[in-house]
Parts: C-alpha cells; structure tokens; sequence
C-alpha cells in the first residue's frame, strides 16, 4: 500500500467478484498457547487536534505495549490474528488511523507529520514505557515520521513491513503498478477499484467475507484525502534518516521487492535484521500468520529483550 502500488493480481483474484458488505467487525477470544485471551477492547481517544480515533486493545496494561499501525485506507482489526497471538503476554494496541476503521473522518490531517503525531499522541494516551511499534505499508511511513518528530525516548524497537524505507537502492515501479485513479468516478467503479486493490494484498484468499469488509472499510475517506496519503512530499532520505536516527532493534519484514533495501539496512544499521516472505501477499502477516507471529514474539523475547537486559 501506500507508494507500493497494486502488485500483479494473484491468479484466485481474477476470477474474485468481491461484493461489499457493512459487517461490524468485533475483535473476538480465542485460544492462544492452550489459555483463553479475551476479546480485545474497542476504544478511541482525542487527538491534540480535535480528532477522535479508535483503537484495540488487549492483554495485561503493565506488560511491554505492542502498536500496530495499518496501512493506506486499512483498519486496525487487520491484525487480528497478531492481537490473538500476543495478548496473553503482551500489551497490545492497533490504531484506526483518522479517516480508517472505526476512527472519524476529518477533513484535515492527512499529512505524514499530523499521522505521526497521532501515533505519538496513542502511545502517550495508552501505553506505559517504551513501545515496540509495528507498521505496515503507509504505516511504515507514518511511524517513521513521528520517529523522525519526538526521537526514539518512547521506542523499544521497530519492526516494518512491506515497504521502502528510503535506503538504497530506489525502488522500481512494480510490474502491474497500482495506476493512479481518474479524478472523478462514480461509486461503483471506485468500489470495483477499491475491492481489487484489495485482493491484490493476499497470496491466499482470506475469504470472500473478509475481503469485503476490507473493501467496505477502505472506502471511508474522501478521494483527495486518500490521494493525499499517497503524496507524502518528502526526500527518501527523510525515512532512511528517521530509521538510523535510533539504535533501538530494528526488523524489516519485506516480500523480495524490498530484499536489496533490507540488505543494506542490515549492513548500515547497528541492530537491524530482515526476513524476506518469499511466496505471501502484500499483507504477509495475514497470508502467513503463524510465521510472522512467531517471528515477532522472537523478536519481542529477543533482541528487545535483550537491549531492555542492558538499559
């Protein structure tokens, strides 16, 4: 999402006619390492400017926070499957940034500065000690801007998924880029638009259900204020500075396109590591949730760990 564009569609999405329906999504218990983690909790704060935004929370509030921020037009709920797996030790938030999910709509705000300082602003509201902060796709960006903005007082590390975060080398157009959108659409082709940027996130078909709730949910905000997200006006080295601006841990969980970043990421930065999702969609921590998961919490038990051992 966010500069990524549309991948080639997967070939089950060719044949997918994704219909659109208002399903009120509820995050719900499951079972986690043989315990019962119960539901997360829907809550929403206002923002310094005014804005209300929502948010999930679940597991026990003294533990280490984990935020999840989602990418373009994406809500909170997304990561679902990672709230499950980690709120029975952890202290886990996912944010509806404004205009997605369950947050409101304002007519203001979608600037890369205003997202970031909303992250912030969740954190101060929500979270006790340092975060690990987890962003996918725009959110790579976002959480990097307000990395950028406040320093890294309030992180334990990061962890980045899918996305370019400004080192070398500079990203080529994908094969099948998402192409920008005509100024005026009717609603019927914007949704058609919007159900298959949609399929295109996922290796595997999550589900005719699932995707339309996506699709539903990704529609909430204004054409301009969506394009806006997509234009952040800043130098690539603006986020390969914010991410060598701290020492914290660093994970970059990436698909191939981004493996020549990663490595010079690895090579440039004290305590970076990558993981390359080799065959998974653009939203790989929902193709392969159980690998991803088990991945975070190694790195939430290790390097995190291991730096909070020393500080």
């Amino acid at each position: 999402m966010g500069r990524n564009g549309l991948t080639t569609l997967p070939a089950w999405t060719r044949a997918a006619m994704v219909g659109v329906m208002g399903v009120t999504v509820l995050a719900s218990a499951t079972t986690v390492s043989g315990g019962t983690v119960a539901a997360a909790e829907s809550r929403s704060f206002i923002t310094s400017d005014g804005a209300r935004l929502h948010y999930l929370e679940a597991g026990p509030a003294e533990a280490r926070t984990v935020l999840f921020v989602p990418g373009w037009t994406m809500p909170g709920w997304i990561f679902q499957a990672q709230i499950d797996a980690l709120s029975d030790r952890f202290h886990v938030l996912a944010l509806d940034p404004r205009g997605q999910g369950d947050s409101e709509v304002t007519r203001f705000g979608y600037t890369y500065e205003r997202r970031g300082r909303d992250i912030g602003e969740l954190i101060d509201h929500a979270a006790n000690g340092r975060v690990v902060l987890v962003g996918w796709s725009l959110g790579v960006l976002d959480s990097l801007a307000w990395v950028a903005a406040a320093g890294d007082a309030r992180i334990a590390g990061l962890v980045l998924i899918d996305n370019s975060i400004g080192e070398e080398p500079a990203p080529r157009a994908a094969a099948g880029g998402r192409a920008a959108e005509p100024p005026v659409l009717t609603e019927a082709e914007r949704r058609d638009r919007r159900a298959a940027f949609v399929a295109s996130m996922f290796a595997r078909d999550p589900g005719t259900d699932y995707r339309a709730r996506l699709t539903d949910q990704a529609l909430r905000m204004t054409p301009e204020d969506e394009r806006r997200l997509l234009a952040y006006d800043v130098p690539r080295d603006y986020w390969r500075a914010a991410v060598h601006s701290t020492d914290r841990p660093v994970l970059y969980v990436v698909r191939p396109r981004w493996r020549a970043q990663g490595e010079t990421l690895v090579r440039t930065h004290a305590d970076a590591r990558m993981v390359v999702f080799e065959d998974a969609g653009h939203a790989l921590f929902v193709d392969e949730a159980d690998r991803f998961d088990r991945l975070l919490i190694d790195f939430l038990d290790g390097p995190v760990a291991a730096r909070d051992a020393v500080h």
